[in-house]
């Protein structure tokens, strides 16, 4: 690089004090220098901001603190940081306060986004506690089409976006879409945005781990993780963007596959049981994309489901005797309030 751009980092906290201390160091042992790093509170209550002033004191010019007015939810708070970086940023680079980045992160992310101008993400490997994500990637891909990597994501399974920690980004990328996050999309707002941005930029990658993203954590995912929202979220992928990236037959077949999942693992739940919390969130979710509940829809599931074990009756006996108090109660339930299926809107 003949100069060295200026790269914006941000990391919006709340209620992070564990963590915080770790992140933050992470940037100072960066072996990239021209940095700023723009540190948010979200009306903490635990003591981050304290740990974040400290900090900021300690650096001034090169770490700045900034607190919101109120306090926001995730999506907003994360457009609120990056509506803090520097008009003359090159690239913007988010950790989340309860990740940590090694310190070649930004300097190999960056040498790859100026050696490939059209490349707006850039990732490299993550690890996850002790394993490594974002793989795939034949070696080397320094650029790979925005377009080839959206579909590996719904023909592949392989995911390449990883969190907000695993990307660079190009700093005129996000100013120049506000919201950068849109709150419909939670909690999977990061990965519609790349899926929009990636139509007109390419995808670079870096085969090293750079990103280090913990999960073992009390957060929002581990605490959607018995709905399983996976399932849902391929689903709600596919229906926003896979018309872009997929050819006809691919995303009518794409499609049914998602559904026949999802609606495959509702009609077990249904027999399980689950309660009253666990329908009124994949409700409220299956609405958001224009399906509706509707009881006979989920009966033919629920049937499915039992044909699926009566194919093989020792599994079946082991599967429904020690859940026959349960999947009695649900069946009554499910006929009279909270059991429903699942059926595209008219239109939709």
């Amino acid at each position: 690089m003949q100069s060295a751009p200026l790269v914006s980092v941000v990391t919006p906290f709340y209620n992070t004090h564990e963590f915080l201390a770790e992140c933050i160091e992470s940037i100072l042992r960066q072996t990239y220098s021209n940095w700023e790093y723009i540190l948010v509170n979200n009306h903490s209550t635990d003591g981050s901001a304290e740990i974040a002033a400290q900090y900021a004191a300690k650096y001034p010019g090169k770490i700045r603190l900034v607190h919101t007015d109120s306090l926001l939810n995730q999506v907003q708070n994360y457009n609120f940081a990056l509506s803090q970086i520097s008009p003359d940023s090159i690239y913007c680079k988010m950790v989340q306060a309860d990740d940590w980045i090694y310190p070649e992160c930004l300097q190999s992310m960056i040498e790859v986004a100026e050696a490939h101008p059209k490349v707006g993400f850039i990732a490299a490997y993550e690890l996850e506690r002790s394993w490594v994500s974002l793989d795939g990637l034949p070696y080397p891909s320094p650029e790979v089409s925005g377009r080839e990597v959206c579909r590996l994501f719904f023909l592949e399974n392989m995911n390449l976006f990883g969190s907000p920690t695993s990307l660079l980004m190009r700093s005129e990328m996000v100013r120049a879409r506000n919201p950068f996050y849109e709150e419909r999309h939670a909690p999977f707002e990061d990965a519609h945005v790349c899926f929009d941005l990636l139509e007109t930029w390419n995808y670079g990658f870096v085969h090293q781990v750079l990103t280090y993203s913990r999960r073992d954590n009390d957060s929002f995912l581990l605490r959607m993780r018995p709905f399983k929202f996976r399932l849902f979220s391929r689903l709600a992928k596919i229906l926003a963007h896979g018309r872009k990236y997929l050819t006809d037959d691919e995303y009518r077949y794409f499609l049914k596959d998602a559904e026949n999942k999802y609606f495959f693992f509702l009609a077990k739940s249904a027999i399980q049981g689950k309660d009253q919390k666990f329908w009124q969130w994949h409700r409220e979710r299956l609405a958001s994309i224009g399906y509706t509940l509707n009881s006979g829809f989920m009966a033919k599931w629920i049937s499915l489901v039992l044909l699926d074990h009566l194919g093989n009756p020792k599994r079946t006996i082991e599967y429904l005797w020690p859940r026959r108090k349960r999947f009695f109660s649900a069946s009554s339930r499910f006929v009279s309030t909270m059991s429903r299926a699942f059926v595209r809107k008219s239109g939709a």
